[in-house]
């Protein structure tokens, strides 16, 4: 079951559960909409690699997202450059002795007369647990509008490749401003802006995305394809034209609701017990749980009743473009065996904040055999002097090349079969003639016995 944000938050949780159970809204499409900006003939473009100088950006895993930013949007801007009736500025075309001001990049893109400028840049988070691509954009419409546009364009195209959506978002500061300067300063001088984070360098479902410079330009020429069909721009060096090109529906007179930043966790996360097998470690449980402002972006476990938690991993049906995410799922774990669970879920919005669910306890331990009881059954007994002596080794890391060694056994153990017929055969016939020779003596002494008995 899918659900669609934007409800007023209730009052206990029985009006809310009733909610979720009786009045869900039927999912609507995303709707096809005409551009919200209106520019002229020829479309001016400004690209900011972000960050440089001493301002070196994220550094996790030995990445420098200054130098990324530039490598990514110097590739933006040669792609831009292959479309007709358009201009295209860099902020800074290289690494810079000092950082650029943020004031001092917004009032660059005022004085070329700007359509657009668009902020590059790679992510990180502080426990290294966040996943995703996401653009950020001004909180007030119009720029709301555009910003959002743009960003579902750019960010349907990431998700294409593999990336997890984060979403078009706002924040705002303490002064009830957007919270960004490139994006505070360029509204200022009458230029929207966004602020791209392409994904996470310090994560391992993201780092995979960037962690070559070819990469790095792909991205590059991704954010240019999204500007093009933004812009409803055509290429005559390219063979496309995106004249017609339709965009999501959007609204310049006020913001999109679920861009604009929830300040409250998801009202409801709840599991309950549906199936389990304690021989095999299978564990079932049904989780419920609702955001009425923002879809819900990921979820996590615990099975020590929250003293450890897993990796994240994306919420079920999560749509962060359109607000849609499904509130049911059957959640199945694999328990690992001579464990009591303690399973506690929490329940992540699209600004990162989260309700715990209930605990659900197992009522007995789950005993198995793991993979490691059964190398242990399998695995051949030797003796005490042997396993002093013998050198450290895994039986599940021998090589076998070309069966070599399963060739010289099986004929070392014909050569054995074969010598102990042998053998046998050879003492088969010493008995025999032992037997043989008994007989002829015995025969003899008879047969004197006989001639002295008739003398």
């Amino acid at each position: 079951m899918s659900r669609k944000t934007g409800f007023r938050k209730g009052a206990g949780f029985f009006t809310l559960m009733t909610t979720l159970l009786i009045f869900l809204l039927p999912i609507q499409p995303v709707q096809a909409a005409e551009r919200l900006q209106d520019v002229g003939d020829k479309v001016v473009i400004v690209i900011d690699p972000g960050h440089g100088g001493e301002n070196l950006g994220t550094t996790e895993n030995g990445h420098e997202e200054k130098l990324m930013t530039m490598t990514t949007a110097l590739a933006m801007y040669e792609e831009l450059l292959l479309y007709d009736d358009v201009e295209v500025y860099l902020t800074r075309t290289e690494d810079v002795e000092k950082d650029i001001k943020l004031e001092d990049r917004a009032a660059f893109a005022a004085s070329v007369e700007a359509d657009f400028l668009f902020s590059i840049h790679y992510n990180a988070s502080e426990n290294h647990d966040f996943f995703g691509s996401e653009v950020w954009v001004s909180a007030f419409a119009p720029f709301n509008g555009y910003g959002y546009q743009f960003g579902n364009e750019l960010l349907s195209d990431m998700r294409n490749i593999g990336l997890f959506i984060r979403g078009v978002k706002t924040r705002l500061g303490n002064s009830g401003n957007n919270y960004y300067g490139i994006i505070r300063y360029s509204e200022a001088v009458g230029v929207p802006a966004v602020i791209i984070e392409h994904c996470h360098v310090d994560e391992s479902r993201d780092e995979g995305y960037c962690d070559n410079d070819e990469k790095l330009k792909e991205f590059g020429r991704m954010d240019a394809t999204a500007v093009a069909r933004y812009f409803g721009l055509k290429s005559s060096v390219l063979g496309v034209d995106y004249s017609n090109y339709s965009l999501a529906e959007s609204n310049d007179t006020m913001p999109v609701s679920f861009t604009v930043r929830d300040s409250t966790a998801p009202e409801v996360c709840q599991i309950e017990f549906v199936e389990t097998d304690y021989d095999t470690g299978l564990l079932s449980l049904k989780v419920t749980a609702a955001d009425y402002d923002t879809p819900l972006l990921y979820y996590t476990y615990s099975l020590d009743g929250g003293q450890t938690f897993l990796p994240r991993e994306p919420w079920p049906g999560s749509d962060a473009l359109t607000g849609r995410y499904s509130d049911t799922f059957t959640l199945n774990l694999t328990i690992p065996t001579d464990t009591t669970p303690n399973v506690i879920l929490r329940a992540y919005n699209m600004y990162d904040m989260y309700t715990e669910s209930n605990t659900y306890i197992s009522p007995q331990v789950y005993h198995y055999p793991d993979s490691e009881e059964i190398v242990e059954v399998l695995a051949p007994v030797q003796d005490t002097e042997d396993s002093e002596n013998a050198p450290d080794s895994d039986i599940d890391t021998i090589p076998i090349e070309n069966n070599d060694v399963s060739e010289n056994n099986v004929s070392d153990n014909q050569e054995e079969r074969e010598v102990s017929f042998l053998s046998f055969l050879v003492i088969c016939l010493v008995v025999v003639f032992v037997f043989f020779i008994i007989l002829l003596i015995s025969q003899a002494i008879a047969g004197l016995n006989r001639r002295r008995y008739k003398r």
